[in-house]
Formats: C-alpha cells, structure tokens, sequence
C-alpha cells in the first residue's frame, strides 16, 4: 500500500476497501516509525489529520470526491497553514502559529485532502541540503549519511520513504528538483505564476514557485490540477483557463524533439551521473524521439547572476521579520534598534544571514548598477537562450544535479561548492520555465540520479507526457530504498 500511487489509492478510497481515517491512520503510524531516523517532518498533528480524514470520508460517501480527496499530502513548512505552528525552517518563526492558510493549502483543504505533517527544510528556502534548517538535518532515505537535497528535503524524504504518499515542495533555484533527483523520486516547478505563492513565506519572490513532489509524473499531474489556479491575492498570479494535466499522458513520442545543450554535458558532471543520464536519452530515442543538439551559451553565468538577485530580494523580503509583532524576539534589550539588531542575529541561521548581507550589499549605493543591474540584464540573455533552443526542439533535457547526493556535511564549510550543486536548475527559474526530475537510475553508493526534463511556457502537459512514457517502460520510480521496503 505504501508504494501504491496517488490514482490507485484513490481507488481504493472510491470502492470503499478502505476508508481515509485507516489509510491515514496507517501513514501516521509509519511516520511516527521513521521520521525519528529521518527527521523529515517538523510538524505533525494526528488530532487535526485524522479529523480532516474524517471529513474526507464524509465527502467520499456523499460522492463528492476528488480524485485525490481524503489522501494524505504533506506540506512544505514554507505554506501558511492556519493553527499548524509554521516554521519555515527557522527559529525565527519557531513559535509562530499561522493565522490563515495559503492558497495552495486552501486548494487542497476544499477538495478534501489530509494534511498528514509540515515538512523539514533549509531556513526560508536557503540552501541545496537541508542543513541550514534549525530542526536539524533531513537525511536521505537511500542512505542516512547523505543529504536528501534542499531546500524541500524533507518533502523529498517524505515521499522516498513513503511516510507521505505525495508532498508539496518550492522551488526557488531547484529547491524541488534537486532534492527530487537526489531521493529518486519526481518533482515539478510549474511556470512562474501558476501556482500562487500567496501565503507561500517569501524567499526571492521573482523566482519562487510552489510545485508537487510525487513518485510518478502521473502523481504529479494530480497534484498539478490541484494546486494551479488563479488567485486575486497574489500579484505574479496568471489567469488561464483551467487545464488537465493528466490530459496528455498517454501521447506516443513519435517526432518528439530533444533538445540536448551542449554545455550540459561538461566535465563538471560526475561520471555515473552522466552514464544514467545517456542511458534515459537512448530510452527516448527507443521510444520514438529524435534528439538534436542545442545551445544554452549563458547556462555559466546562472549561478553568479541568480546569487546576486535571489539575495537581493530575500534581503528586502526577510526584513519584516523584526521581532516586533510575530516571531522570535530577543528576551533582553536596551532599546527598540538594539531589539531589531539581537532579535535577527539570534533569529537566523549563518546561511540566512550570509545572503542577507550579500543581498543588501548589491543593492546599496555605488554597487546596484554593477551587480543587480548587470545580473537583470544577464537574466534577459538567460531566457532567450532558451527562447531560441525551443525553436529547434520541443523539451530539453540533461541532468538535474551534476552528482549524486553528497554526504551529510561534506560541503558545509564551502558556500560555494553548496551553490554549485544547482548548476543545472538555476537558468529554469531565472526564465521563469517549467521543469521536472524524474528518477533515471542510480550513480555511485547506490544513489539515484535525475533527469532534468525543461518545457517551454506553459508545457506542464506536454513535460508530464514525456516523463509518463518514460515511467512506462522503467521502474526507476517505483523503487523504494531497500531498508524501508513494506
């Protein structure tokens, strides 16, 4: 049961061989097993969760289902989530008890889905291992001397060791797909503006985006109709008319195009990470698609450009958190300045504070039009790079993560080895793309490794479509991590 998908266990809810207080019953009694060993969730609630189930099964018997009503989700400790203590991470908001829900929660509440526990991650979304989280360090199912990647590491954890049968997650610079390469499961970063971040606890807010963390691209699409959708409260919010996801899935990929970017495979990437890798592509071409080489000539400069805007806006966004009226706040202080000034120092993390100084530094007076402006500039070239690819394919394709996952500590002491881990991933968000990890094999000391598949504007069926047919013909995705197997 615990590595059914989000489609057949819906079915089991719809026939009534079980119903969703047993089903989340059973995941809450696997959790409260495995997440003391893990450390993926930092919130669970049994009493509110089995309550929500309640409803659900109410809702089932009144034929008022969803596919996906009275299954437990997991919930990135990034979404608002009212009388669920929401922590981001941090011990800055290490009592705060959210007054509202988020849109995203808000979706999943009105179709009837449980909310089984707030997930682990890196403080505000900083950071590609989920060890900057004041909760302690997620770690890997596959292997717990490994991290499980960041910033939704704990999601990723969730769904590889089946505590939770799907998650949510967001993604700033790869913060669901790094993760999901690393834990061997699959997860989505829609196209800006898809998914509302109302309610989503800001990071760098011209690039964060909420997406679903699944076993399947299946799941995925699931999960996609759910959490799409307009929202009058958030700005960046896009009003589209509805679409399904799982619309598409069953498409053959008979002159489907692969774009490959040269500058992808690089000496950069790790070996084993590159043979998975090939091996997917000539899955595809069996498959019927045709691959054809493509250039991304700025995929260098992602790096350094997204350093210097995503610290820019996480400084100007972390400056409400003061102390003053939610949050920590120091015990002991002179003044109102000196509040403020020992309510942050002790508030964040170093990483937290790292990038708030980096981020105040370039936008200060003499520096904005060195660095922010340059790196907007930059950020422009990024995007029509990828403009012109799509003109000569349909999806593009490499690897999510250039290794496979690292070692609990091992690149802690180096910020600069840490970012690079998001090589890959960072242009997507800098054009605001839509891009997925799917699992595609496994790299040294039997670590997964993710398929980076990269969509146009808008894609998400068509990218889901591609992941699917692969899905069908391997089992990667089904595999669980051998210790955990039930």
């Amino acid at each position: 049961m615990f590595n059914f998908s989000l489609k057949q266990l819906s079915a089991l809810l719809a026939t009534k061989k079980i119903s969703s207080t047993e089903l989340t019953g059973e995941f809450l009694k696997r959790l409260r097993a495995l997440n003391p060993g893990h450390n993926a969730f930092i919130t669970i609630n049994e009493e509110t969760s089995l309550a929500q189930a309640k409803a659900a099964d109410v809702m089932i018997a009144a034929g008022q289902a969803h596919p996906l009503t009275g299954i437990p989700i997991a919930q990135k400790d990034i979404f608002c989530t009212k009388g669920w203590l929401t922590t981001c991470g941090s011990k800055m908001l290490s009592n705060f008890i959210s007054p509202y829900d988020a849109h995203v929660i808000e979706r999943f509440n009105k179709i009837g889905a449980v909310n089984i526990g707030k997930t682990n991650m890196d403080e505000f979304a900083m950071g590609s291992s989920n060890e900057t989280s004041f909760y302690g360090p997620v770690k890997n199912p596959w292997d717990l001397m490994a991290v499980p990647g960041g910033s939704s590491g704990g999601s990723a954890c969730a769904v590889a060791a089946r505590m939770a049968p799907a998650a949510t997650g967001t993604d700033t610079g790869g913060s669901i797909r790094q993760p999901a390469a690393l834990c061997g499961i699959s997860g989505l970063k829609p196209t800006y503006g898809l998914v509302s971040r109302y309610g989503m606890i800001a990071f760098a807010s011209s690039l964060d985006q909420g997406g679903p963390m699944a076993k399947s691209a299946e799941d995925l699409a699931l999960m996609l109709n759910v959490m799409v959708g307009f929202d009058v409260r958030d700005s960046t919010s896009l009003q589209r008319e509805p679409e399904d996801y799982t619309c598409d899935l069953e498409k053959p990929l008979d002159g489907m195009r692969i774009g490959l970017p040269k500058e992808y495979f690089v000496k950069e990437i790790n070996s084993d990470v590159a043979h998975a890798v090939e091996a997917a592509i000539a899955e595809y071409r069996k498959l019927g698609a045709k691959t054809v080489e493509v250039s991304l000539p700025t995929t260098k400069l992602s790096v350094p450009v997204y350093y210097v805007l995503a610290p820019a806006e996480a400084s100007s966004n972390l400056s409400r958190f003061d102390g003053v009226r939610y949050g920590y706040r120091a015990p002991e202080y002179i003044d109102l300045n000196d509040m403020y000034r020992k309510s942050r120092a002790q508030g964040f993390g170093a990483e937290v504070k790292r990038r708030i100084l980096m981020g105040t530094y370039v936008l200060s007076h003499g520096y904005y039009d060195a660095y922010y402006m340059q790196a907007q500039k930059l950020r422009r070239l990024i995007a029509q790079d990828f403009t012109e690819a799509f003109k000569q394919c349909d999806v593009i394709m490499g690897p999510t993560s250039p290794t496979v996952a690292f070692n609990l500590g091992e690149k802690s002491s180096d910020p600069v080895q840490m970012y690079l881990s998001d090589a890959y991933t960072i242009a997507v968000n800098l054009a605001g793309l839509p891009g997925i990890s799917i699992p595609a094999g496994f790299g040294k000391k039997n670590r997964p490794v993710g398929l980076h598949i990269v969509g146009n504007y808008f894609a998400e069926a068509q990218m889901l479509n591609v992941a699917h047919q692969y899905q069908r013909v391997t089992d990667w995705h089904a595999r669980m991590p051998t210790p955990l197997q039930a």
